[in-house]
């Protein structure tokens, strides 16, 4: 049996997760989890959705090694290419079956959050291909920090809603396609992007990204003559590259590290909490209100965590460290220069852990290390010339 199983009947991994919304949407979630639930036992849902995600999205992606950037570290450093799948990010891989999910349903209408852009990108393109209407929320602090991805879900014809409450990022975007959800649930789906929220969108979104990890297992034991690499490191905001890319490999000795944003380390600074119809490790203030996070990168700019990852880390399977701004943004320009790819500042957090656990001697001389990069740089290249001194 698989540590990473389905949650209880209630939706909880352990002590996290549930389902904790206004009555107006807990049929949506009733009707979410039993049409999931047909879908993914149903040979031919799984048979359009692998022929999808193969000749839309570009899967599968290869695993990479890093040569420069090994010889450099003394570490053995290894890439699982999401950033290469249509949309440039993994976030298609959740759409994808998500947009299979809301026509199987008899809906006409997605909405959905996005912070970095890639999750909303990711809608709109699916959005366009199967013909629904489109609305996604996003802060109008990552509104102007993602201008391109913002010009690119207009582009292909979705609406974006700038919100401009609370702190005015990916929390207050949840917040809003919440309300809307609320207002319209019969016609609309809520295309959530990460796992996090009410049941079942932790376990779905797992699920549907499920396949990172899988692959990648795969691609490491051929490339590693049989072996799995001694770490897997992620990033983590809601944390579904994480969760994805974790599947193939809980059941192992592997050891699992899940890199948070400094500003944002809901695990590593947090206590168990409530918010967005979820329990997780959640930062508050000392009255129990939820404070803001901060993050260079807008994806991880979230005070919150998937429940699935507070319970790995209440267990003991993975661990929960942090990586800051300056050190993102080293990482971001090692990548570049060592290895010519740019990666989005959410995925260099991991390589930022990455470089600094080497050059702390907390890894093994030789040590393999495999790190998901969910998403390519093009959307911070405008970031990084204001805040790097490239720009110069």
């Amino acid at each position: 049996m698989t540590l990473m199983q389905e949650p209880s009947s209630s939706g909880r991994f352990g002590d996290f997760g549930g389902r904790y919304l206004p009555e107006s949407l807990v049929p949506a979630c009733a009707e979410l989890e039993s049409a999931f639930r047909a879908a993914w036992s149903d040979v031919a849902f799984h048979a359009e959705y692998e022929s999808l995600l193969r000749d839309y999205g570009g899967r599968p992606t290869p695993v990479t090694e890093c040569t420069n950037l090994s010889d450099r570290l003394g570490v053995r450093v290894l890439l699982k290419r999401e950033d290469l799948t249509h949309t440039g990010s993994h976030k298609i891989n959740n759409v994808v079956g998500q947009a299979l999910l809301t026509r199987r349903m008899g809906k006409q209408r997605v909405i959905a959050e996005t912070g970095a852009g890639q999750h909303g990108v990711a809608t709109a393109t699916a959005a366009a291909l199967f013909g629904l209407e489109c609305v996604v929320y996003m802060g109008e602090v990552d509104v102007e920090r993602q201008e391109l991805n913002v010009f690119r879900m207009r582009l292909l014809g979705s609406e974006v809603v700038p919100v401009a409450s609370g702190s005015r990022t990916l929390k207050d975007a949840v917040n809003e396609a919440l309300r809307d959800w609320v207002a319209n649930v019969e016609s609309t789906h809520y295309c959530l992007g990460s796992v996090m929220g009410p049941h079942p969108y932790p376990w779905m979104v797992r699920e549907f990204q499920r396949i990172v990890g899988e692959e990648a297992r795969e691609q490491c034991r051929l490339l590693l003559g049989g072996r799995d690499p001694d770490v897997v490191a992620a990033c983590v905001g809601g944390g579904s590259n994480a969760a994805g890319t974790f599947c193939g490999f809980v059941d192992t000795d592997v050891r699992l590290v899940g890199v948070e944003a400094a500003g944002g380390a809901a695990i590593g600074h947090g206590i168990p909490g409530v918010v967005h119809g979820m329990k997780s490790f959640l930062m508050q203030d000392e009255h129990g209100q939820v404070s803001e996070a901060h993050s260079i990168s807008a994806g991880l700019d979230y005070p919150g965590v998937g429940p699935e990852h507070a319970h790995l880390a209440a267990i003991g399977r993975a661990e929960y460290p942090s990586a800051n701004d300056e050190e993102v943004l080293r990482a971001f320009e090692l990548l570049a220069r060592s290895e010519g790819i740019i990666p989005a500042l959410e995925s260099a957090h991991a390589i930022a852990w990455v470089v600094a656990a080497a050059e702390r001697g907390e890894l093994a001389p030789g040590a393999t290390v495999l790190v998901p990069l969910p998403g390519r740089g093009d959307k911070d290249v405008q970031q990084g010339v204001d805040m790097t001194h490239l720009s110069q």
